[in-house]
């Protein structure tokens, strides 16, 4: 006898607040609340399954899908001396058909 698989609700953690840190407010990002996607700022070593656990978890939605997206930090000279900027990582997320987040509440 096997028993069917039930899917838990990810535990709302202190790490799970960490993995969300802003949500990205461009005309591009924007765009996507059209196809249900709505883009955040991670963490640079987030990986997919805890973003989508951190999301569903915090905004209580289902989401279908995770994309995300890694900018290199650039080289810049500040009075003759080089300095780096960081990395940064950014996540589209897809909701499920009907689900939205306001970002501006939050909710």
């Amino acid at each position: 006898m096997t028993k069917a698989a039930k899917k838990t609700e990810p535990k709302l953690t202190e790490t799970l607040y960490e993995m969300i840190r802003t949500p990205v407010i461009t005309e591009k990002a924007t765009m996507g609340s059209q196809y249900n996607q709505v883009t955040f700022r991670v963490p640079v070593g987030a990986n997919k399954a805890i973003i989508k656990d951190a999301v569903e978890a915090v905004f209580k939605v289902k989401v279908t899908k995770v994309n995300t997206s890694t900018q290199l930090g650039k080289t810049k000279m500040f009075k003759g001396t080089k300095a780096y900027r960081s990395d940064s990582k950014k996540a589209i997320v897809t909701l499920a058909e009907g689900q939205t987040i306001d970002v501006a509440t939050g909710v």
